[in-house]
């Protein structure tokens, strides 16, 4: 134990860990690989969307939904930036999994309003232009959405 610290030692010393917690938490994020997973999933399910009948569509995109839901579990804690390090779940944030929900719902918002644009225009296949798109910006996105997004939340 260190004695006769002097309290302005101890605030700077408390301030320069806070920082680098702060720090640490700002990389922690979910591996390029699901966001990609996720782009393929969103662009499988536009094209079974507009190729195939609604019921197929239906019990894809819950096929799609339980699948994300057990890769959630493992990934949207946040804690596993690289397989190098690994942080606890209150460095991490536990509001990390609310700010990935929302904004699935969003983008699910997006690509209902792009598939009724784009078939308002008279296109075909309006869900898979649809889908294709937000599979698009998931795929090379998804980590600064997510990461603008915590920021805003404070997350």
């Amino acid at each position: 134990m260190v004695d006769n610290i002097a309290p302005d030692q101890a605030r700077t010393a408390l301030d320069a860990a806070d920082r680098a917690r702060r720090q640490v938490a700002e990389e922690v994020g979910l591996p390029r690989g699901y966001w990609w997973a996720m782009a393929a999933g969103w662009a499988v399910l536009g094209v079974l969307d507009d190729l195939l009948p609604s019921w197929v569509a239906v019990i894809a995109t819950l096929c799609f939904g339980a699948g994300h839901s057990f890769l959630a579990s493992r990934l949207l804690s946040g804690r596993r930036r690289t397989d190098r390090l690994q942080v606890s779940a209150a460095v991490a944030g536990h509001r990390i999994p609310l700010v990935v929900v929302g904004m699935l719902v969003g983008l699910v918002a997006v690509t209902v309003l792009a598939a009724l644009a784009v078939d308002a225009d008279g296109a075909r296949h309006a869900g898979i232009w649809a889908g294709l798109l937000v599979a698009a910006v998931v795929g090379f996105g998804g980590p600064e959405i997510l990461r603008v997004l915590r920021r805003w939340v404070r997350a």
